[in-house]
């Protein structure tokens, strides 16, 4: 058991027993019992998401998110970038998440060029400092002279490197990315690992969601693998990526027994933690950022004209969604092996 001080080791974003739950309609099933279901009401089903993650991620680490489709990795990234609130548990972080996904969008009527400017400002950067990366992101998007055509004559893939150009250029501390990497020559994976490895050098910190075990081991130092919305291992990116390797490789064949075996080993070895965090204040709260755009808010709205009174502006609250407790000095987190619980006087939750 450890006690992790955010000041002094460096906790960059800390999940604690997080669950997450969807509603999802059964429209789509056939048959007498599923017509059943609909005609009595029961039309939709529950889907446990997430189911308890606990996970503390430093400064300077660069995380990879591995798992089949469903595990919960995607759930996971959201979460973090505070997208969406967990239905339990907490999630905070020392900065604003900056979340960059290949659906995030821009404007595809406008150029790749003013895509920059647009997107630079949605980052939180100035016009000043946008025109000044402007080259930079560029270079890293490989877009060449296509940066003066309209985005949505782009590609799947050059959208997707345009954006994760302007995200990184954005200098965040906590980059979450899901799959962006998949797309893209040999000359972009290399220009963007090595974006990312000097924004590590920097103390940042990166999620890297992707299927591909060969990607998480090039460019990850730490893999966590979900599987149906559980961490089962959590280690050397290195490691982790090749039991989940050969598990699907397992799965794929038909192989089902040996892939449960792989499956309870990948268990045993991997120790997840629990995570509990102890506060002795509250939390300031972030607004986290999203390379998706910018956010608008309803313009005030104007007594009538025949009042002659000043207009009386209504005010419009940020959505709970949208926001996310910072780790402050005054509280520490406790990480400790499953199953090792800790003394009772540490046990306690505020």
């Amino acid at each position: 058991m450890g006690e992790l001080d955010p000041r002094s080791q460096g906790a960059a974003v800390v999940v604690s027993n997080v669950h997450m739950r969807y509603s999802v309609s059964m429209s789509d099933q056939r048959g007498r019992l599923a017509r059943a279901k609909r005609k009595l009401g029961g039309g939709k089903q529950t889907v446990h998401a997430l189911r308890g993650v606990n996970l503390v991620a430093r400064q300077g680490e660069f995380v990879g998110l591995i798992g089949a489709n469903g595990s919960g990795k995607s759930t996971l990234l959201r979460l973090i970038a505070g997208v969406e609130r967990p239905d339990e548990g907490q999630i905070l972080a020392r900065r604003r998440p900056t979340l960059l996904g290949v659906n995030a969008a821009l404007q595809p009527a406008l150029s790749g060029a003013e895509n920059v400017r647009l997107g630079c400002l949605a980052m939180g950067m100035t016009p000043q400092q946008a025109s000044a990366v402007f080259d930079e992101v560029v270079e890293l998007s490989a877009l060449e002279d296509s940066i003066y055509r309209p985005m949505g004559s782009y590609s799947a893939g050059m959208g997707a490197r345009l954006r994760f150009a302007i995200a990184v250029a954005a200098r965040p501390s906590i980059l979450l990315i899901d799959e962006a990497l998949s797309t893209g020559d040999a000359t972009f994976a290399q220009r963007s690992e090595e974006a990312m490895n000097e924004m590590l050098g920097n103390a940042g910190t990166v999620f890297l969601v992707s299927h591909a075990a060969k990607t998480i081991q090039e460019l990850c130092s730490r893999a966590v693998w979900l599987h149906e919305g559980q961490i089962i291992m959590d280690g050397p990116a290195e490691e982790v990526a090749e039991k989940y390797r050969w598990w699907a490789w397992n799965v794929a064949k038909g192989e089902r027994e040996i892939a449960d075996k792989l499956l309870e080993q990948a268990i045993e070895e991997g120790e997840p933690e629990v995570v509990q965090i102890l506060s002795t204040a509250p939390s300031r709260m972030l607004h986290p950022r999203h390379s998706s755009g910018v956010k608008r808010r309803r313009p005030s709205k104007p007594a009538p004209e025949s009042t002659g009174k000043k207009p009386v502006p209504v005010r419009q609250p940020v959505p709970a969604t949208d926001m996310m407790p910072e780790i402050t000095p005054n509280q520490v987190v406790l990480s400790y092996p499953k199953g090792r619980v800790p003394a009772a006087r540490h046990a306690r939750r505020r």
